[in-house]
């Protein structure tokens, strides 16, 4: 993973409120609507847009359009991917 890519997965997760999306995805271990999210954090909807979008920006959540509302999906491989670089920084 190149350094650029850390960088921005590092931003996106450097919010208490994004990590607590993705600990919702692990809760979950499925899918997130916009709308789930909306009832699980105390958080106004242009603000939980606002998060998401950061997050897929960072490549961690993939967006999917179903119908009128969007799911989104964990991408797991390139959390993977991130924790292995920031793991190979050790020693």
């Amino acid at each position: 993973m190149d350094i650029k890519k850390i960088e921005r997965i590092s931003r996106a997760l450097s919010d208490t409120n994004r990590i607590a999306i993705l600990q919702q995805f692990k809760k979950k271990k499925d899918c997130l609507y916009c709308a789930e999210v909306n009832d699980l954090l105390d958080l106004t909807q242009p603000s939980v847009s606002h998060h998401l979008k950061q997050l897929v920006d960072a490549d961690l959540l993939l967006p999917q359009k179903e119908g009128r509302n969007l799911k989104y999906i964990l991408n797991q491989q390139v959390l993977d991917d991130y924790i292995a670089s920031l793991n190979e920084l050790k020693d």
